[in-house]
């Protein structure tokens, strides 16, 4: 007997697989983040399961029970919208049924990484995931501090509070696109550069966002206020002026006295 990982819509309810359907009806036991969420998902498609609760602050408790349940029957693993174990909770579960033996089986299907990588007509060739990102600290600026190191394409989740925000946190010039409310009836993909985003929901955004972003390094910055902008964020990080223009001047490479000059004049 399987766990079965069973992606569900993220937005519209036709966005669900056959096999899903299938695997759903046929499972024994559902595992899903929300009860009343699931519940609304399988009686629109008329299928009656005992429904358990699985989420981030009990996964640790039920992970070997639900594996041990695997061992001798179908348990199905649904998360509230997308694919499981994608920044939604699994991975213990999975670990707990490889390690008890149990099969596992996962479907294709609805995610919100993919439609929006896909919709931000960004190159795909080399894509790095962030999930959420975290609200502060260290660990925020050095994720962040990537997008002006690194020539790949980002993708983060982020809470519409905070988009301006993270939007002002990116380098200048990087191509972004701003996917909202992805399959839902008030659907919107802006893409842009980080500024023209920044303009168009300066007076704020709703919904759930998925934001693409493509990394732009200093070279690539159209001059050198971009390049002196970098080196005003490390100053804002704690670095002193010296070292925060020899760092953005190496970045780029340019020298380190124009850049110096020009941020201790605009100061």
């Amino acid at each position: 007997m399987p766990l079965v990982i069973i992606p569900t819509p993220i937005g519209n309810l036709e966005d669900i697989t056959l096999r899903a359907l299938k695997r759903l009806r046929k499972a024994d036991l559902v595992a899903c983040e929300d009860t009343r969420r699931t519940g609304r998902l399988l009686t629109h498609y008329e299928i009656k399961k005992p429904l358990i609760a699985y989420h981030e602050h009990n996964e640790e408790r039920l992970a070997p029970e639900l594996a041990r349940n695997a061992c001798l029957q179908n348990v199905a693993l649904v998360s509230d919208a997308g694919t499981p174990l994608v920044s939604d909770p699994g991975y213990r579960l999975l670990q707990a049924c490889i390690e008890a033996g149990a099969e596992v089986e996962v479907l294709p299907g609805p995610s919100a990484l993919m439609t929006a990588l896909v919709a931000s007509g960004l190159p795909t060739e080399e894509v790095v995931f962030l999930g959420f990102l975290p609200r502060k600290g260290r660990e925020r600026k050095e994720i962040l501090s990537r997008v002006a190191r690194e020539e790949a394409t980002f993708v983060f989740f982020e809470s519409p509070r905070r988009l301006g925000k993270t939007l002002a946190d990116l380098p200048a010039g990087a191509p972004v696109a701003v996917c909202r409310e992805l399959t839902k009836l008030h659907e919107e993909v802006f893409r842009g550069t980080v500024e023209e985003a920044a303009e168009r929901y300066a007076e704020g955004v709703r919904g759930e966002i998925v934001l693409v972003v493509r990394g732009i390094t200093l070279k690539q910055a159209s001059g050198l206020e971009e390049v002196v902008e970098r080196a005003r964020g490390y100053v804002a990080q704690g670095e002193s002026p010296s070292k925060a223009a020899a760092r953005a001047a190496k970045e780029s490479g340019r020298k380190r006295s124009e850049v110096y000059d020009r941020l201790v004049k605009s100061r």
